[in-house]
C-alpha cells in the first residue's frame, strides 16, 4: 500500500513502537524513513496528539494499527492527515464471527468485575477483546514479569504482548522519548481470552491474579 501511494526515498513514515515491528521494516523497504509516535495509554494505539507532533514537512504517511480487539481513534487520524495532506493507512486483525465477539465480551465482563491488584482493560468503543490484556502496576518490569511467573506457575497461560518495544530493538534503535510505549511495554500482561475458556477456568485464573494483586506493588 505504501509503494502504491507513491511512498519511497526521503519520505517520513510515522508508526507505532509499541509492537508490529513488520510495520516498521515494510515502511524501511519502501526506502522511507519510519518516524516513532507513542501510542495512547488506553487504547495502545498511536495517540493523534503524538502524530501531530511528530509530522515535518517530510512526512507523507501515517500507518494506525488496531492493538488487542480495541481500535484506534481513526476518525481523529483522518483529520489529522487532511490537515497535513498525509495518507492514512490502517493495519486491522483479524476479524471475528459476532457471536464469538459476544462470547469474548462475555468473559471479559466477568473478569473485569473480579480481577484486583491489576488494571482491567478498558472496553469502550466496540472493544473485541481479541487479547484481554491488562496492567500489572508496580515498579516496572521485573514486578510484571514476576507476577506472570507466579500465574505461570499456578497453571494460568499468560503471555508478555510485546516484551521490547520497537524503537529498542538493535535493528531500528532510536533516541526518542515515547513513555506511554515503555511503560505499556513493562506493565502489559495478556492473560487467556478464549471460546473454550470456561467459567471455572476464568474463575481460576481471577483467583489466581487476586491472590498476587497487590503483592508486587509498590508500598506508600
Amino acid at each position: 500500500m505504501l509503494r502504491a501511494a507513491g511512498v519511497g526515498l526521503g519520505d517520513e513514515v510515522i508508526v507505532p513502537a509499541f509492537g508490529n515491528v513488520e510495520v516498521t521494516e515494510a515502511v524501511i523497504r519502501t526506502g522511507a524513513l519510519p518516524v516513532f509516535a507513542d501510542i495512547d495509554p488506553v487504547t495502545y494505539c498511536l495517540d493523534p496528539l503524538a502524530v501531530g507532533a511528530a509530522v515535518t514537512p517530510r512526512t507523507t504517511a501515517v500507518v494506525v494499527v488496531h492493538r488487542f480487539g480495541r481500535p484506534a481513534e481513526i476518525g481523529r487520524m483522518h483529520e489529522l492527515g487532511e490537515r497535513h495532506g498525509l495518507l492514512v493507512l490502517e493495519r486491522g486483525e483479524s476479524e471475528a464471527p459476532r457471536d464469538e465477539v459476544a462470547q469474548r465480551r462475555e468473559r471479559a465482563a466477568f473478569l473485569d468485575a473480579r480481577l484486583r491488584g491489576v488494571r482491567t482493560p478498558d472496553g469502550g468503543d466496540g472493544h473485541t477483546y481479541q487479547q484481554y490484556v491488562v496492567r500489572v502496576p508496580g515498579n516496572g518490569r521485573p514486578d510484571r514479569d514476576a507476577f506472570a511467573r507466579a500465574l505461570q506457575r499456578k497453571g494460568v497461560d499468560c503471555r508478555v504482548p510485546v516484551k521490547t518495544p520497537v524503537h529498542r530493538l538493535p535493528d531500528h534503535r532510536r533516541c526518542v522519548s515515547l513513555p506511554e510505549t515503555e511503560l505499556a511495554a513493562d506493565e502489559t500482561l495478556s492473560l487467556p481470552m478464549g471460546a473454550l475458556l470456561t467459567r471455572r477456568d476464568m474463575q481460576r485464573i481471577v483467583t489466581a491474579c487476586n491472590a498476587l494483586g497487590g503483592l508486587l506493588q509498590p508500598a506508600f
